[in-house]
């Protein structure tokens, strides 16, 4: 996780591995068009793709990077000597969704079922955020691990139960392509989960 101070700037860059970045706190814009961001969006890039500058606005901003292979992940920013050089074929997506909205307690608690809401998705590969709202003590299967190259889930409201714990807010847990079926499962308040499938590709180390 990344804390930025008020008006804190970090200047265009790009890593070498895809990611999944979420917004969690605060508020800030990212590129010359100063696109806000403000809690919660998830953002996806392809890996050697350029984004930012990333700016935090007066109070501040907090954000996750969401790596299935750290890999090269070092950022290489753009205003060095030699960036070009590190470049790689890529399909170079940069996309950021809408601001996610999340539930009251009673709302979350009583909802009836579970609810899929689509965020960014992309077929051709595999790409696909989601998020899924669970009523208290509901489950629900999570995506196939091997259909693309595994997921995270995050928890963004409520709590989730792993192996007989229950996860509060901003936990995570990683479903690794090779793993079996995930099952997500909602604690007594219910839970408002991201679900982030990471595109299939190959190594970029």
């Amino acid at each position: 996780m990344s804390e930025l101070q008020p008006h804190e700037a970090v200047v265009p860059h790009f890593h070498g591995v895809t990611m999944f970045q979420l917004f969690i706190a605060g508020s800030g814009t990212l590129g010359n068009k100063q696109q806000p961001l403000e809690p919660l969006t998830v953002q996806f890039k392809d890996h050697h793709t350029a984004y930012g500058p990333i700016v935090a606005g007066p109070q501040g901003l907090s954000f996750v990077a969401m790596r299935m292979y750290t890999g090269n992940s070092e950022p290489v920013y753009l205003n060095k000597e030699g960036y070009r050089d590190r470049l790689k074929p890529s399909k170079r997506r940069h996309l950021t969704s809408e601001r996610v909205r999340f539930s009251i307690e009673p709302v979350l608690k009583e909802r009836a079922e579970p609810v899929w809401e689509t965020l960014l998705k992309d077929d051709s590969d595999g790409m696909h955020a989601q998020i899924v709202r669970l009523g208290a003590g509901q489950s629900v299967e999570g995506p196939n691990p091997g259909a693309a190259a595994g997921y995270y889930v995050f928890v963004g409201n409520g709590t989730l139960v792993h192996n007989d714990e229950e996860l509060p807010l901003w936990s995570m847990v990683v479903v690794e392509p090779n793993e079996e079926k995930f099952t997500i499962r909602s604690g007594e308040k219910g839970l408002e989960a991201l679900v982030l499938q990471y595109p299939r590709e190959e190594s970029n180390d």
